[in-house]
């Protein structure tokens, strides 16, 4: 029997092969660069025809979240299109932690990966798209360290400065995959919910903050093995240019609503996180929040407000991340949705998980929100 042939050497690809032995192999997750962190997983297997893949991702007890691993079932794609789940079992002793995903593709190549994978080769062409939309305007905040753009889509006559940014966890791709579904709404010329926010704000869109982490394959950081979500307080050229040029570029415009899109391994749910522990934030921005809470929660059910992160204590908000930050420094009503590597468990999709379709649809769904709010 021919061994299987496993590859990550594309955009965002990420697996270190330890052996392969006919359609079985133990694998590992290469981490980010300069980095401890890892999880994000990316690869094909070609030679898979009608052969039951058994793949052996090890050493996790080691990852950045172990505890995502328990219920969590890996994507698979044929065609990298449709993104549905494959048969995956988690054994925190074996091997240091092992990930063991079965499948029979019907096709000579499969790909697998941690979620569905978002390309900087879509996110160019998401660029692209929108830029050329009516009252869509673009400009490029800075240069990333490996001295990619950062893309800014900016559109709205309205007196509002409202920031959507995504993806300074790179691995976190339903972040952008919310994003292509938040720009297909306000682009529509059709849509009452974008008129009426366009006429009332000025949007300002960062889909993808972290774009060389992205094209590395990184779960967590960016070329040098920096958490942007961690640089708020004092970013510089030489660790984050990234935030530098966003966070000037926000001081630039003033800040009054932002949202900083997430994914997250644990937690079988949407939720936010807010800036409960800020102490320079006001009441009107905590009812402000959680006004808008309510509104998204009564617009999709695939919102909801009883799971979530442990609030901070009032005055230990962390000023190094982004919602805090804003927050703190605009007196902005800032937020950071997450959306679920798993499932949203209280509405499950056996087939695909939480998905890019839901993905997009819950940007969609918190452009409409966001325009009810400001309504108010």
């Amino acid at each position: 029997m021919s061994d299987i042939d496993i590859c990550a050497a594309f955009d965002s690809g990420n697996i270190e092969v330890l052996d392969i032995t006919g359609p079985r192999a133990r694998l590992a997750i290469r981490r980010d660069h300069q980095s401890d962190f890892f999880q994000w997983f990316h690869f094909r297997v070609a030679g898979a025809a009608a052969r039951e893949l058994d793949l052996r991702i090890t050493g996790l007890g080691a990852s950045a979240y172990p505890g995502g691993w328990p219920g969590y079932r890996a994507v698979v794609s044929h065609d990298r299109r449709h993104w549905a789940r494959a048969e995956t079992d988690w054994d925190k002793h074996a091997d240091g932690g092992t990930l063991t995903i079965r499948h029979r593709p019907a096709a000579d190549i499969a790909w697998f990966a941690y979620f569905a994978p978002y390309s900087m080769e879509r996110h160019h062409d998401l660029v692209a798209r929108c830029a050329t939309a009516p009252g869509v305007s673009h400009r490029t905040l800075g240069r990333s360290l490996d001295g990619q753009p950062l893309d800014c889509l900016e559109m709205g006559d309205g007196p509002r400065q409202v920031w959507l940014f995504a993806r300074q966890h790179p691995g976190e791709t339903m972040a952008e995959w919310w994003m292509e579904g938040a720009l297909a709404s306000l682009t529509d010329p059709a849509d009452p919910h974008a008129r009426s926010l366009r006429a009332a704000a000025r949007l300002h869109i960062v889909a993808n903050c972290n774009p060389d982490g992205a094209r590395r394959g990184h779960l967590r950081t960016n070329a040098a093995g920096v958490n942007l979500n961690r640089e708020w307080h004092a970013p510089t050229a030489e660790r984050s240019p990234e935030v530098l040029a966003l966070r000037d570029a926000m001081d630039a415009t003033g800040v009054d609503f932002a949202i900083d899109v997430h994914g997250d391994e644990a937690i079988a749910a949407v939720f936010m996180a807010g800036f409960e522990g800020v102490a320079a934030a006001t009441p009107a921005q905590r009812d402000a929040y959680a006004r808008f809470l309510t509104i998204l929660a009564r617009r999709t059910p695939d919102f909801q407000t009883k799971l979530g992160y442990p609030r901070a204590a009032a005055g230990k908000g962390n000023l190094a991340m982004a919602t805090n930050q804003l927050a703190h420094r605009h007196g902005a009503v800032s937020m950071t949705l997450e959306m679920p590597f798993k499932d949203h468990a209280a509405l499950p999709d056996p087939v695909q998980g939480w998905s890019p379709e839901r993905s997009m649809l819950l940007g969609r769904d918190c452009i409409a929100a966001l325009a009810e709010w400001m309504e108010g």
